[in-house]
Parts: structure tokens; sequence; C-alpha cells
């Protein structure tokens, strides 16, 4: 049952590599990712309310949220997918999938559903984006600016990434987005 995700360390590295060498990095996201894993084993579930019938139940071809199969029967399509179209799994990050063309590089980085492309070759950065819409109901979000509640903002001299949205909608959340700051003592010359 157990579906690698992206390490943070992997997708800083990423961000990193992009912007020292100058990569465009595009955001992606499978919609209902987790019905596209076809199951390895045999799951069985009663039928659904209005649908029953005495003596029968339903037996399960596709995955479904809910069921602790899914997010690696998800995964698992996607890697065939990919290695199927020339992409090599990381060693030390399975969701990383890199593919080197002619001294070009083109890296896919997976967290569940929301994906990072980047590279140096434009051309297959859009070719992978054709492959995963027609294997896939894909979202195309564009340049990477909002990744797993962090924002990323662009500039000629770097990345600057930070959680503002993140830390309000969490503020909002818990009632406490009106409270003022407490002072907290700390020492200055550490």
């Amino acid at each position: 049952t157990f579906a690698p995700i992206a390490k943070m360390k992997t997708i800083r590295v990423v961000m990193s590599i992009a912007v020292m060498k100058g990569w465009r990095m595009y955001q992606l996201d499978v919609k209902n990712a987790f019905l596209n894993g076809e199951l390895e084993e045999e799951v069985y579930m009663h039928m659904p309310p209005g649908y029953e019938e005495p003596e029968k139940c339903c037996k399960l071809k596709r995955a479904l949220y809910g069921l602790k199969q899914s997010p690696r029967a998800w995964f698992e399509r996607l890697r065939r997918v990919m290695q199927h179209h020339g992409y090599n799994q990381g060693n030390g990050d399975h969701t990383l999938f890199v593919k080197k063309k002619e001294g070009r590089v083109t890296l896919l980085l997976v967290y569940v559903d929301d994906m990072i492309v980047t590279g140096d070759d434009e051309e297959e950065i859009i070719k992978l984006k054709v492959l995963l819409a027609a294997e896939f109901d894909l979202k195309d979000l564009g340049k990477l600016r909002y990744f797993l509640g962090i924002e990323i903002a662009r500039s000629s001299t770097g990345l600057a990434l930070n959680q503002r949205k993140y830390t309000l909608d969490l503020l909002e959340e818990t009632g406490k987005l009106g409270c003022r700051p407490a002072s907290t003592h700390f020492i200055l010359d550490i």
C-alpha cells in the first residue's frame, strides 16, 4: 500500500537547479488521480445505496478514493507511463523522473497528484504535457507559483519562497486571524 511522495529536500534541490540553470518551471495537477490506478488484487465492496441486490456485491476494476491501495495503484500507473516514454526514476527519490536526450534534461517531480516540470528541453516539456494529458485528466497550471502551500516568486536574482497564504488560512481556520502578535523573549546575540 506504500506510495512515495516527493521529499521536501528534493523539491528544493529541483527548484535550485532550475534557478541556477535558468530553466522555466511549470506546475501540473492530475484531477482525480487515484481513479487512474489499476488494482493488482481483487477488491470487493457492497453495492451502493439504491443498487443493492441480495446476495450480490461489486468487484472493483479500478482504484477508488478511500481504498488503502489507491495511492500505490495511482503511482504505479504513472511510473509505468513515464518509464514507457523514456523517463528514468530517481534513485534517491522515486518521485523524480528524469529524461536525458542529446545532452538535454527534463525533470518531472511528483507529489501525489501535483507535479513540477522543468528542464532545458522546452520541446520535450511540451511533449510531456501532451502525453500526460492523453493519459490522465490533466490541468496545466502554467508557471510554478504555488506548490504544497508554498508561494513561489521568481526574479532575476533567484527564487523567493513564503507561506503567507498558508499561514493566513491556518490563522483563519483556528479563529486567530485578528489576534495581535505576542512578544517573544529570545537571545539576540546567538
